[in-house]
């Protein structure tokens, strides 16, 4: 013959009750799981008196008739009411159901013979307040109460019958005892009451639609616990951190984070917290590595794009990728000189480089690179060509430009040798008169100079002496050009003269036979401005 002991038949008359209870077809618990509160609230209490059980956790439509079971000395007793009430004087386990629904939890009732005893609530849970009651049956007054947990004294008073443990941990639960002095000095002491708290929530778990997000994709955070049936209308808030403390949020009634864009410096350990009345939980950390996409297809184009761009118009550089996430630093450069002619760092996949103002100096070969971590990713070159404005001069004016003394004295140099050879072919000296320098037909030019010179005499800014020869400007006239050369601008908008002179002085005197002296030739008082290319 098998014996079982009586917990082992307890949990064999509920398993049978939890078969019988489960409906013949359809979904088991169409109706929410059913709670028992009690009042008084103690499980324990003097034998002859009563307390009432009330069935919770569920709404009437309708008038319900509610099954209750007691289980005692291993045997099950059913019961049913009209409401969701019962009045109950016997010791015992006690569930009730409603129709479609699983039974309850079982409350544990004593009704103690006992003269002394220590009260304690049904349930507990963290964060509750735990109020503990030792109570006399007879008339005589208590003087001393002393409260005992795990065997150790926690309260000493001769104050008050109620131990009150204003806010419940984990830590608070164990066995309890109470011992009282009567004023005859007799000792009484209950017996051992095992208290457990219980967790209001477990600990939270984090969880994530992708642990290996690529970047710039959305990516939710869900803050996962449970609250238990008789907490069910406890208000949790949560929070969402990332690494050292990063908030990602606030503390807030949803359990849900969405990061709408998740990026690579974004890679990191996550974890959540849940809070409720000072109870506060944090979840294990979670690690999300955020996948970067290399950069690949690197493109340039420019725009204006096909014709020659026109000289003095706006030339962009285009640098695009057709793959790569995160920051990417574009770069430009010439494909001669492979020079940098500028960097953008920025989380995008196109880049522009503006050339203000483009010039003849420009055309050449272009690329760009494109790197966002993985390696540089350089693009084809692009030919840049650039047509000159039409009509426009070769003559430039520029002070202190490259080329230094040597440049100055060729100028010099060349600019005497060819006046030499023009008073050569012109026979003599002729009239020295304050006017243009022309030139008679048929003169031949030395290879060396450059096209005729038409010498501008202006008296307006010199002052000029007898015999002097007084130029406040050249122009150098490039075959081919029409009268409108006959403007003259002192600025650098034109790099592609040969010499330009913007002022010369020269002073030359005459002997006494109103000849030039070879000395005289060779003196040149002045020579301002000169720009040697």
């Amino acid at each position: 013959m098998l014996l079982r002991t009586p917990e082992q038949t307890s949990m064999l008359l509920w398993a049978s009750l939890l078969v019988l209870a489960a409906p013949v077809s359809g979904p088991l618990a169409t109706v929410p799981k059913p709670m028992i509160s009690l009042q008084p609230p103690w499980t324990t209490v003097f034998r002859g008196e009563r307390v009432n059980l009330t069935c919770n956790g569920f709404h009437f439509y309708a008038p319900e008739k509610i099954k209750w079971y007691r289980l005692y000395s291993g045997r099950q007793r059913p019961s049913e009411t009209q409401g969701n009430t019962l009045e109950v004087r016997d010791s015992g386990q006690y569930i009730c159901q409603v129709p479609g629904s699983l039974p309850s939890n079982p409350v544990h009732l004593l009704f103690s013979t006992a003269s002394f005893i220590l009260q304690a609530p049904h349930s507990v849970f963290e964060g509750d307040e735990l109020i503990l009651r030792c109570r006399n049956r007879g008339r005589e007054k208590l003087t001393t109460l002393r409260y005992f947990w795990n065997r150790k004294v926690i309260s000493d008073s001769n104050k008050s019958l109620d131990l009150l443990i204003s806010r419940a941990s984990l830590n608070n639960s164990g066995c309890y005892q109470c011992t009282g002095s009567l004023e005859n000095n007799r000792v009484l002491r209950t017996s051992l009451t095992n208290i457990r708290i219980q967790e209001l929530f477990p600990r939270p778990k984090l969880k994530v639609t992708d642990s290996q997000p690529t970047e710039g994709n959305s990516v939710n955070l869900s803050c996962k616990t449970q609250l238990p049936l008789e907490r069910s209308d406890t208000r949790l808030r949560f929070v969402f951190f990332r690494d050292h403390g990063v908030i990602l949020s606030n503390w807030s009634a949803s359990p849900e984070l969405q990061v709408t864009a998740i990026w690579r410096e974004d890679s990191g350990s996550y974890w959540c917290g849940a809070m409720t009345s000072g109870i506060h939980k944090r979840s294990l950390p979670l690690q999300i590595d955020v996948q970067r996409i290399p950069v690949s297809g690197v493109f340039l184009e420019t725009q204006p794009q096909g014709d020659p761009v026109v000289e003095g118009e706006i030339l962009v550089l285009v640098c695009s990728v057709a793959e790569g996430t995160g920051n990417t630093t574009f770069s430009w450069h010439r494909e001669d000189t492979r020079e940098s002619l500028g960097q953008k760092s920025q989380r995008s996949q196109r880049a522009e480089l503006e050339i203000a103002v483009i010039r003849e100096s420009h055309a050449g070969g272009y690329y760009c690179t494109a790197d966002n971590g993985y390696g540089l990713i350089q693009s084809e070159a692009v030919n840049v060509s650039v047509r000159s404005t039409p009509g426009k001069r070769k003559g430039l004016v520029a002070a202190g430009t490259t080329g230094g003394t040597f440049s100055v004295l060729l100028a010099v140099a060349l600019l005497f040798y060819c006046w030499y050879q023009r008073k050569l072919g012109d026979g003599s000296l002729g009239d020295t008169t304050r006017r243009p320098l022309t030139l008679g037909p048929g003169v031949s030019f030395h290879p060396m100079c450059p096209a005729p010179v038409e010498l501008q005499q202006l008296y307006g800014n010199v002052h000029p002496k007898e015999r002097d020869l007084v130029y406040s400007q050249i122009q150098i006239i490039q075959p081919g050009e029409q009268a409108e050369g006959n403007t003259f601008r002192t600025s650098l908008e034109d790099q592609h003269a040969s010499i330009v002179y913007s002022e010369v002085k020269t002073q030359l005197r005459d002997d006494s036979a109103g000849k030039v002296g070879s000395k005289d030739e060779d003196i040149v008082e002045n020579y301002k401005d000169v720009l040697l290319m």
